[in-house]
């Protein structure tokens, strides 16, 4: 089995047994899948590192060039709230330092989203850009973006989603500033870029992963022709940060 069926192979049987437990809650969830995640990963690549949401953080890992970055359960609380379905399995193989393999499931959808097939952008629409958003928070980017763009707002759930949303052409934009971690964002980069779609930094610059410290606080993924005027957009905030 090569990395990217196995990527979408563990991502479905995560979400499979989420949507068997469900009742339990995401405490529940997130440890029940992340072991089972763990497990089959031992068992098909003992020779590979993990960095896991749901783990203790191995220093072994920057050792190795092939780390698999794994988040159990994106979105707990959006799982705790049945029959939402705006929550995700992240499965994530960084390659030196690359998202080069990834699968995000989508449970609650019946969808997995994977590198080893990547799914076309739907066309853009006629309208004003579509930026998914929290529903409570939404970062200071998304209000520049929306201020100066004249963006709509699409709420939903957890990165992943929102990240497979772009991807889905149920919005155009997803911009996070205000703190990540690399779990948050792996697979959904690798299954991003792979299909066509602009991922990097909100200042343009990549995207790295298996750091030793895997706070990765911002990501900008969009749909790849408008990637730059957005990020002349974002530049134009912080120039406008940095004299205030």
């Amino acid at each position: 089995m090569d990395d990217h069926t196995l990527a979408a192979t563990l991502a479905a049987e995560a979400g499979e047994l989420l949507l068997e437990i469900r009742a339990e809650g995401g405490a529940v969830g997130d440890k029940r899948a992340n072991e089972l995640l763990l497990r089959r990963l031992a068992e098909l690549r003992p020779d590979d590192a993990v960095l896991s949401e749901e783990s203790a953080d191995n220093p072994i890992r920057l050792e190795r060039d092939r780390v698999w970055i794994i988040d159990p359960l994106d979105g707990t609380r959006e799982y705790g709230e049945p029959p939402r379905s705006d929550w995700a399995v992240h499965v994530a193989l960084a390659v030196s330092g690359t998202a080069s393999v990834g699968a995000v499931a989508l449970p609650g959808a019946d969808l997995v989203l994977h590198t080893g097939d990547p799914r076309g952008v739907p066309p853009a629409g006629t309208g004003p850009l579509r930026l998914a958003v929290s529903r409570t928070r939404p970062p200071a980017c998304v209000n520049h973006l929306v201020e100066r763009l004249g963006s709509t707002l699409v709420p939903m759930g957890s990165a992943g989603a929102k990240a497979m949303a772009v991807l889905r052409g149920e919005v155009d934009i997803y911009a996070h500033s205000g703190g990540q971690y690399e779990w948050d964002s792996c697979a959904p980069v690798a299954v991003a870029a792979a299909a066509g779609l602009h991922v990097s930094r909100l200042d343009g610059a990549p995207l790295r992963y298996n750091m030793p410290d895997p706070y990765l606080p911002d990501l900008l993924i969009c749909r790849a022709e408008v990637a730059e005027m957005i990020l002349e957009v974002l530049r134009s905030q912080t120039i406008s940060d940095a004299r205030t």
